[in-house]
């Protein structure tokens, strides 16, 4: 059995809030606090990590599935020591996978397990299938949102859906692009306010990212704006929020190992997948 990992699904209610941003530069954050991180894009229509980053993928994990080759040979080297699981355009549904190729996911993953310390995964935004199933089977759910109404209300609808239809308990919550951080505590209470009132859940505040035009420059440069300008306000953000993760407890029982983790995964997909079919 693996030693226990931590498995942190960043994800949001709408897109366009800076979600992969705040995924790569926590990534970085983390992996200076002396943690061996790897970052999975699991956005499966629109991968965006590697653009984010400036890499190219020759393999992804689509190919690891065939049996083409291991999950360790699709790992890129990313800044900071991180590496990277590029996503698998071509894999729309893990709820499409067969026998074989299940037990494929889970072998690759817990061959991985002794190697790395935190799993951070890039979910794309909104609340499709393949969104539910990566954030039911992570230990820590971080939700990003900034001060729009629309990111607000999005937000609201992806928790409200974990925790009614798959009972989800625990949320943490990053305000990103704020302009201070009294604008970024304001935001959470207005959505925690909303949670706490309509659904049995506790809600956390993580921080706030401010808005910083440093960011947009890294981003044009594909290069994380924790490592082209590290003291900037957004990146001391970063590392003040990597602190607190840092803090999380990991469970040392089953569930804090990556077997658990892709099991969830495959079964929470079947699931959603069943769920679809008998709404038809």
């Amino acid at each position: 059995m693996s030693h226990p990992v931590q498995v942190i699904a960043v994800t949001s209610g709408k897109g366009g809030v800076g979600k992969s941003n705040v995924s790569v530069n926590l990534s970085l954050a983390l992996a200076a606090l002396n943690r061996r991180v790897v970052l999975m894009d699991a956005d499966l229509g629109l991968a965006n990590i590697d653009i984010l980053l400036g890499i190219r993928a020759d393999k992804t994990i689509a190919d690891v599935l065939s049996g083409e080759c291991d999950l360790r040979d699709i790992l890129i080297k990313g800044p900071g020591g991180i590496r990277i699981v590029p996503a698998a355009s071509g894999v729309q549904h893990m709820a499409s996978l067969n026998a074989q190729q299940h037990g494929a996911m889970i072998q690759a993953f817990s061959d991985l397990g002794n190697q790395l310390d935190v799993l951070v995964i890039d979910t794309a935004a909104g609340i499709s299938d393949t969104v539910v199933s990566f954030v039911r089977a992570a230990q820590e759910v971080l939700v990003v949102v900034c001060d729009e109404p629309s990111s607000i209300t999005d937000a609201y609808a992806l928790i409200k859906l974990l925790n009614k239809e798959y009972g989800l308990v625990r949320f943490r919550v990053v305000a990103n692009m704020v302009g201070n951080p009294k604008e970024g505590h304001h935001l959470f209470l207005k959505l925690s306010g909303v949670c706490e009132r309509f659904l049995d859940l506790t809600m956390q505040y993580v921080g706030a990212v401010p808005f910083d035009e440093n960011v947009r420059k890294a981003v044009q440069k594909q290069k994380p704006v924790i490592e082209m300008f590290p003291q900037t306000k957004a990146s001391q953000a970063y590392r003040q929020l990597a602190n607190k993760v840092n803090d999380w407890p990991v469970s040392s029982s089953p569930r804090g190992h990556l077997e658990f983790f892709v099991e969830n995964l495959l079964a929470s997909s079947m699931a959603s997948q069943a769920n679809a079919t008998s709404h038809l």
